[in-house]
């Protein structure tokens, strides 16, 4: 019985670094008000030390979080289309941006959080064969774009024109006569932008109508306490300061007759 009071538990660092970050994912998955919190606090510690090519993975993780406070507090006063644009775009940025269009639904997406992405497609692509060599997107990946276009917003929209900019240099990719799959790719960009502009077509016609659904049912998005600060039960209580105790009043001296 002795030598089981003699065992210790041992950590080490490996063991220690996978409980931090099962934290942190539990804080990332904003599910309840202090993850909220805790989630923003980090998220604007990130924006403090700035995006880099050593950290930037760090940045994407964050932007994956559903929670506009979230991304508002990554963000800063930042221009969403120009977030990402100190670090050259690769194959990792672009797929990992593609896999987040793919995971939402049509109109559920956080507007600054497409506004980011579409930014890493347009700096991506503005040379489309060069883009393509970086990451060749599929038709499934054009399609996870062009759900995300509003039809009722029409094209004055800022999100949807740069929505139909970038499927317009992808569409460029036609006649490169390399392989077969830019060809494909090519024109599917190209019908999609088509399909949009004509008022006698729909994307349903060109877009698998299950991509296109929106989801009613949606877990409402968590709110932080008011300025992301502690309810007043949950605020530490100042102890009270002792009132001074009076002086004591001396006994008067008794003159001597």
């Amino acid at each position: 019985m002795k030598e089981l009071f003699d065992k210790k538990q041992a950590y080490s660092k490996e063991d220690i670094a996978a409980i931090e970050y099962s934290q942190l994912k539990g804080i990332m998955g904003v599910r309840t008000v202090e993850a909220v919190e805790a989630a923003m606090t980090y998220a604007n510690y990130l924006n403090s030390i700035g995006i880099t090519s050593s950290n930037y993975p760090i940045f994407l993780k964050v932007l994956g979080v559903r929670n506009h406070h979230v991304i508002d507090s990554l963000l800063g006063t930042r221009d969403p289309f120009l977030f990402l644009s100190s670090i050259q775009p690769n194959y990792f940025i672009v797929a990992t941006c593609f896999s987040f269009l793919a995971k939402y639904h049509p109109a559920e997406i956080y507007s600054k959080t497409l506004g980011i992405i579409l930014g890493v497609f347009q700096a991506t692509y503005s040379n489309p064969l060069d883009g393509y060599k970086i990451y060749p997107p599929t038709i499934a990946d054009v399609n996870s774009l062009g759900k995300h276009l509003i039809e009722e917003k029409g094209q004055d929209d800022l999100l949807n024109r740069s929505i139909l900019d970038v499927l317009d240099k992808l569409s460029e990719l036609e006649g490169q006569n390399i392989d077969e799959e830019m060809e494909d790719l090519a024109v599917h960009a190209h019908n999609i932008r088509n399909n949009f502009f004509d008022s006698t077509k729909r994307l349903v016609d060109v877009i698998p109508n299950v991509l296109l659904k929106t989801e009613p049912n949606l877990d409402l998005e968590i709110n932080p306490r008011k300025n992301g600060s502690l309810s007043d039960n949950a605020k530490p209580q100042a102890r009270p300061t002792p009132a001074a105790k009076p002086e004591e009043e001396k006994p008067a001296a008794t003159k001597k007759k």
